[in-house]
């Protein structure tokens, strides 16, 4: 008589048991290995510019300011550069992956909702009607914008009723109308062509601890809004029914992922401009790394687009030197064809 050996079914608990902690270990220490790399970019992005400083100067100028030569590039320039690009790139990153998760699309970005469009509509407004001039002064009207067409995206996908089509289709609808009004204004109105077009490109250059101070208080509460729906976001993914069934408010994680990507997307894009294609291309990336668990591709998200973000900034100042290429010029070069890549792929032109 044969007796089953009871090491097989004792052993298959524990295997289960130990792959999920591994799978989470791997996350944990490439995500502790992205925080490396963003922490040397962000040296980089102190050290290169028109006047490369050494790194011992960079010591020197982040913690001994004297006022004088390298510190004052440091402070006034690199600095404020750097944490702005920190800031954006979380935010763009963040406001990614939420749109990703909102809409159940992985070729979703930020601008799905009308925010970069609502953003420019009102800089556009602002420098066309109301004689608007300084840059910084910008950021109050963007982010206006950003947040009225937000509401009105919500109010015409269904208000309560909303589903990530109506949202998305009503977000399509504004960006066309309110891009229409943006061209039209640019026509008749040459100041405001000439003021534009160096903000929508998309750049770091004018960033100064003022801009800085302005935005981070609406990225850093867009931020802990988007981190705190990462459950709710894994259990839509699987539809309104099993997430209702699961005891998910589905109108209440949609007007809290809406109103982050408002904050987020809102507050960078006012920041430094529309920057194209990297709030798209990372988060889906990213679940290649982390799978489609949002509590971490939310961080991963976080970490890497700032990384990308900063090493575009980077290498916009070398490739021209002693000119300067705008950051959003260089990851549109280089997200262009990494997007065709993305939906030449079969499994994308399957979904």
């Amino acid at each position: 008589m044969l007796v089953e050996s009871p090491s097989r079914t004792s052993a298959e608990p524990v295997k289960s048991e130990r792959s999920p902690r591994r799978r989470n270990s791997v996350r944990a220490l490439g995500l502790l290995a992205a925080v490396g790399v963003l922490l040397l970019v962000c040296v980089l992005s102190i050290m290169i510019g028109a006047k490369p400083v050494p790194i011992g100067d960079v010591w020197h100028g982040l913690f001994h300011d004297s006022g004088v030569g390298n510190d004052v590039v440091i402070h006034d320039v690199r600095l404020p550069r750097t944490l702005l690009g920190l800031l954006v790139g979380l935010a763009l990153g963040l406001a990614g992956a939420v749109m990703q998760g909102l809409t159940r699309n992985p070729l979703a970005e930020p601008g799905l909702l009308g925010v970069n469009a609502g953003a420019a509509a009102a800089v556009v407004s602002a420098i066309a009607f109301l004689g608007v001039s300084d840059v910084r002064d910008y950021v109050w009207f963007a982010f206006a914008g950003a947040a009225v067409v937000s509401v009105v995206v919500y109010v015409l996908g269904g208000s309560r009723g909303a589903t990530p089509v109506r949202l998305a289709l009503a977000g399509t609808a504004a960006t066309a109308a309110l891009y229409g009004f943006v061209n039209a204004v640019q026509l008749l109105n040459s100041a405001a062509l000439d003021r534009l077009r160096f903000w929508t490109v998309g750049s770091l250059a004018s960033a100064d601890m003022e801009t800085v101070g302005r935005v981070a208080p609406f990225i850093l509460v867009g931020a802990v809004l988007a981190l705190t729906i990462a459950r709710p976001l894994n259990a839509m993914e699987m539809g309104d029914d099993s997430a209702r069934a699961l005891g998910v408010g589905i109108n209440r994680t949609r007007i809290t992922a809406m109103l982050a990507v408002t904050l987020l997307c809102g507050a960078a894009t006012a920041a430094c401009g529309p920057i194209v294609f990297l709030g798209l291309m990372v988060p889906y990336m990213v679940r290649a790394i982390t799978g489609p668990d949002m509590r971490w591709i939310l961080p991963y998200a976080a970490v890497l687009v700032p990384v990308l973000l900063l090493g575009s900034d980077v290498l916009g100042r070398v490739v021209v030197r002693p000119a300067e290429l705008q950051v959003g010029i260089v990851t549109a070069l280089v997200g262009g064809p990494v997007f065709i890549r993305l939906v030449r792929r079969k499994r994308m032109a399957q979904l």
